[in-house]
C-alpha cells in the first residue's frame, strides 16, 4: 500500500521529530533515542516507516533524510512554527482581531518566535507592565504606533527623549487630537527633541506595535473592538525584524508631524 507523505511527516509526532532532528545531519539509532528522549520499541518502528516512505536513508549505523525528506522538512517548518505559534495561546489568537496586520506578515506570523503572553494584573490595571516599562527605558532605539491613549505613557517617551534614546512614533489621528487637546507641552517636547520623530496616521487601526533594539510587543484589540489589556512580548531577533516591518508598513502611509 502507497504510504503517505503527508501521514509520514505530520501524523506521528515521533516521526516528526525524528525527521526535525536528522535536519541538523546524520544521526546513529542510539543519539537519536538519547536526543529525543525515547525508547528504542518506540522510535524504530518509526524510523522503519520512514526508510520505507524514502523520507530517510541508513548508510552502515547513521540516518539521514534522503533528498526527498530535506525538501519536505525545508518546507514543514514554517507550517509548524505557524501552528505552534498559535497553538500556544489559541484563546488569544481566536478572540483578536488580527486585520491590522499585512496579509504577508500574517503569512508568516511563525516569525513571533519563542513569544509570551503578559496577562494584565487586575490590581495594576491601569499602571504600566513592569516588564515592559523596564525594557522600554533601557531600549536606545525606539519604534511605537498608537492607536491608542494612555498618559502615564506620555512620561516614558519623555524620559526616552531626555536620554537621547532614537525615538519614532507613529499617532492615530484620534490619539493625536487628545494629546493635542490635552497634553500639548508633553507633544511640544517630543517634537522638540532631535532625536525624536513623530507621523500621524489617518488610518482606522486597532492595535499598539512596539519594536525596540532590545524587545518587542504586540497589542490586538479583540474581535469586538475592545482593549483588553493583554499584549504579546518576544526578544527573538527574527519577532523583532517582524515588529519593525509592521511598524515601517503604517509609517509609509502616515505624514510625519511638522508643528502643532
Amino acid at each position: 500500500m502507497k504510504i503517505s507523505l503527508i501521514d509520514l511527516a505530520f501524523l506521528s509526532e515521533k516521526r516528526t521529530n525524528v525527521l526535525r532532528l536528522l535536519e541538523e545531519g546524520p544521526k546513529t539509532s542510539d543519539e537519536i533515542k538519547k536526543d529525543l528522549n525515547v525508547s528504542s520499541t518506540s522510535i524504530m518502528p518509526q524510523i522503519k516507516k520512514l526508510r520505507e516512505g524514502h523520507m530517510i536513508i541508513q548508510e552502515n549505523d547513521r540516518y539521514q533524510l534522503s533528498e526527498m525528506g530535506e525538501i519536505v522538512v525545508e518546507k514543514m517548518e514554517p507550517l509548524l512554527n505557524t501552528v505552534r505559534v498559535f497553538e500556544e495561546n489559541y484563546d488569544y489568537w481566536v478572540n483578536h482581531d488580527l486585520s491590522a496586520i499585512p496579509e504577508d506578515l500574517l503569512n508568516r506570523i511563525e516569525e513571533l518566535g519563542n513569544y509570551f503572553l503578559l496577562e494584565p494584573d487586575l490590581n495594576r490595571l491601569f499602571e504600566v507592565p513592569e516588564d515592559f516599562k523596564k525594557n522600554l527605558l533601557e531600549s536606545r532605539r525606539v519604534m511605537i504606533f498608537l492607536s491608542y491613549f494612555h498618559p502615564l505613557y506620555l512620561n516614558l517617551y519623555s524620559e526616552l527623549a531626555r536620554k537621547g534614546a532614537e525615538m519614532y512614533l507613529i499617532l492615530t489621528e484620534p490619539v493625536f487630537k487628545r494629546m493635542k487637546e490635552d497634553y500639548t507641552e508633553n507633544l511640544q517636547e517630543l517634537l522638540n527633541s532631535k532625536n525624536t520623530e513623530i507621523y500621524i496616521c489617518d488610518k482606522k487601526i486597532t492595535l499598539k506595535n512596539v519594536v525596540t533594539d532590545r524587545f518587542c510587543s504586540l497589542v490586538l484589540f479583540d474581535r469586538k473592538g475592545k482593549f483588553d489589556h493583554q499584549r504579546l512580548m518576544s526578544f527573538d531577533e527574527s519577532a523583532l525584524e517582524w515588529c519593525e516591518e509592521l511598524f515601517t508598513h503604517y509609517k509609509d502611509m502616515s505624514m510625519p508631524l511638522e508643528n502643532i
